[in-house]
């Protein structure tokens, strides 16, 4: 069983259905771009994960490959349901990879359906892109499971926001999975800490245009993907169009350009400043 995770956009903007009075209704499958025919699978198991993400639960049974969806969701109180018609689900999710084969074969121009040969050879190079990705940002792009126990809310505050909960021990991005009340009112906490870099977009840009270039550069490669200037007579030299440069549109992004995703180091303040002499009768006051 795999998920899936929707981002709803309306009149051109983001927005969560769920904060306005409306819902996301449901994801259907199709087999080909036309969303005609009879549907390959649709799922109406479907949570909020956090303010404007939803996942939907996809079916068991379906074979790998790309599938083409439409999603349904009213946006607002009172506003018709909106059919989203720009969905793509690349299964199998949750490989801990941030992008799929057929995100990879969009880039190379290569016709799916994918062999099974191509999938795994896909895989490897996405990986090792990702691990580049991670070296240099210096976290991983998934993030991990994590548990708040006992634990009490700021009063007030909106429990599925990261703020209402004693964070201070995680130094990342924290997503609120769930809560359950105990007994005595206190709350256990399913959280998610760290970057998931599969919703984060120049990441993933990167992470298919590296492995994309990776393929075309293999020896086994030969031209596949590369544009042809000129072609001799007799077919013994051919020449390639030169790749972009840095800055230039189409060129590959660097590294660089994830810059703003570097972890930040930080050093937490264990115990609140002294109260300046003669006004504090103490070295520190305590919380």
């Amino acid at each position: 069983m795999g998920t899936y995770t929707y981002l709803p956009v309306y009149a051109g903007a983001a927005c969560d259905p769920a904060t306005a009075g409306g819902q996301v209704i449901s994801l259907v499958l199709y087999s080909g771009p036309e969303r005609e025919g009879a549907p390959s699978g649709a799922s109406i198991s479907v949570s909020r994960a956090a303010s404007g993400r939803y996942v939907f639960t996809i079916p068991d049974g379906l074979p790998d490959g790309r599938y083409w969806a439409v999603a349904s969701f009213i946006p607002a109180q009172d506003q018709p349901q909106v059919a989203d018609r720009t969905v793509r689900v690349d299964l199998p999710t949750g490989t801990g990879l941030i992008a799929s084969p057929e995100q990879v074969a969009d880039k190379l121009k290569t016709p799916l359906p994918l062999t099974a040969a191509q999938r795994e050879s896909y895989r490897t190079d996405i990986a090792e892109a990702q691990a580049a990705v991670s070296a240099y940002l210096g976290r991983p792009l998934i993030p991990a499971p994590q548990f708040l126990r006992s634990v009490r809310p700021l009063l007030g505050s909106d429990l599925a926001s990261p703020d209402a909960w004693p964070l201070q021990e995680y130094d990342d991005e924290v997503t609120v999975l769930g809560h359950t009340v105990n007994p005595d009112g206190s709350y256990d906490v399913q959280l998610l800490v760290g970057l998931e870099a599969a919703l984060e977009e120049p990441i993933v840009r990167y992470v298919v245009a590296h492995a994309a270039e990776s393929i075309r550069n293999a020896p086994a490669a030969g031209a596949e993907g590369r544009r042809v200037t000129s072609v001799s007579a007799e077919g013994q030299s051919v020449s390639y169009d030169s790749a972009p440069t840095a800055g230039q549109a189409g060129a590959l992004p660097s590294l660089d350009s994830l810059s703003r995703y570097r972890k930040q180091l930080y050093r937490p303040i264990s115990r609140t400043p002294a109260t300046p002499w003669p006004y504090g009768g103490r070295r520190y006051l305590r919380r």
